[in-house]
């Protein structure tokens, strides 16, 4: 196999790494934020379940909890397992993984917001709901933003562990040309291409955080 097809094939590997990467912030960073109104809830039990739930989440590792996810529907309930749900099954797994660690993030940035200024909202005649997202969320994304960053970081990384249920990104990829070709181009290559999107995605946040630098 010549370089160029070798990196052409990465390439297509490299589509469903991030295709794993999109679908993994698009839900689990709006599903963490509920996952934190759960974990501030006055409702002792809800709470309690949801931080049982963050718990596990943060304290087993991912490649485990990708497997449950795969196989569980087998061996629990008996239904059969299709390749469609091999895709499917590394979303849901990656959601469920990182809203944890994003519900935690959130919590510590509402938290961190000063008492007053809800009593200020209050006073303005802003409902609860008006005074969190008009007030309080847009300086806890700012407060925030450095921890997300390295989650995004961490998540581009992450996406190599697909493996785990023989979903071929570009990892599980550059391994099987790497096996067959017996050289570590593959891996070298990927390397690149891993280093090449952690760097767009940081340019992106980086670019973020200054365009909110206003809350200083």
């Amino acid at each position: 196999m010549t370089l160029e097809t070798m990196i052409i094939e990465l390439a297509g590997g490299l589509l469903r790494s991030i295709a794993i990467f999109a679908l993994t912030l698009l839900g689990s960073l709006p599903l963490g934020l509920l996952v934190s109104f759960g974990r501030l809830s006055r409702i002792k039990p809800l709470q309690l379940i949801i931080k049982f739930y963050i718990s596990i989440m943060r304290g087993t590792p991912l490649m485990l909890q990708l497997m449950v996810v795969y196989f569980g529907p087998y061996y629990l309930f008996g239904l059969s397992i299709s390749q469609n749900y091999r895709f499917i099954a590394v979303i849901i797994g990656f959601v469920l993984n990182y809203a944890a660690y994003f519900a935690e993030i959130y919590r510590s940035g509402i938290e961190s917001m000063p008492i007053g200024q809800y009593e200020a909202a209050a006073v303005l005649g802003y409902s609860r709901g008006q005074t969190f997202f008009k007030i309080i969320l847009p300086q806890v994304i700012k407060r925030i933003l450095p921890s997300v960053t390295n989650e995004v970081i961490t998540l581009v990384k992450d996406t190599s562990l697909a493996f785990a249920i023989s979903y071929t990104e570009m990892f599980t990829l550059a391994k099987k040309i790497a096996s067959s070709q017996t050289t570590l181009m593959p891996f070298v290559v990927a390397g690149i291409f891993y280093y090449i999107f952690n760097f767009a995605m940081a340019w992106i946040m980086d670019r973020c955080e200054k365009s909110l630098s206003y809350f200083r």
